[in-house]
């Protein structure tokens, strides 16, 4: 049996279907709103006189969240170090000189 799956945008203010996606900005929250054309248009219009006078700011960098394989490959890196004497906190970013230390004992087998 064959499915097909039909995604919908829904405008968020009247419920109808929607056109675009907005995406926004307040008060370091970021905000996202599905509009059909003339919400759209109503939001735009109604944002034009502070956009007018505002400065464009660059883009913000998000920090990526850590991955499963990044968090065990941390936690295998401190085992190491501390089963060799070295020094290493239970938290916070790994000196790099361990990493290289670990690379270093660990592929030259």
């Amino acid at each position: 049996m064959a499915a097909k799956a039909t995604l919908a945008r829904v405008d968020d203010l009247d419920g109808g279907p929607a056109d675009e996606t907005l995406w926004f900005g307040l008060g370091g929250a970021e905000y996202e709103i599905d509009l059909n054309a003339t919400n759209a248009a109503a939001f735009r219009r109604q944002l034009a006189p502070f956009t007018a006078n505002a400065r464009q700011a660059g883009a913000r960098r998000h920090r990526a969240a850590r991955t499963a394989a990044s968090r065990a490959r941390g936690a295998a890196i401190r085992a190491w170090a501390k089963a060799q004497g070295i020094a290493v906190h239970d938290r916070g970013r790994i000196p790099a000189s361990v990493i290289q230390q670990y690379q270093a004992a660990t592929t030259a087998r």
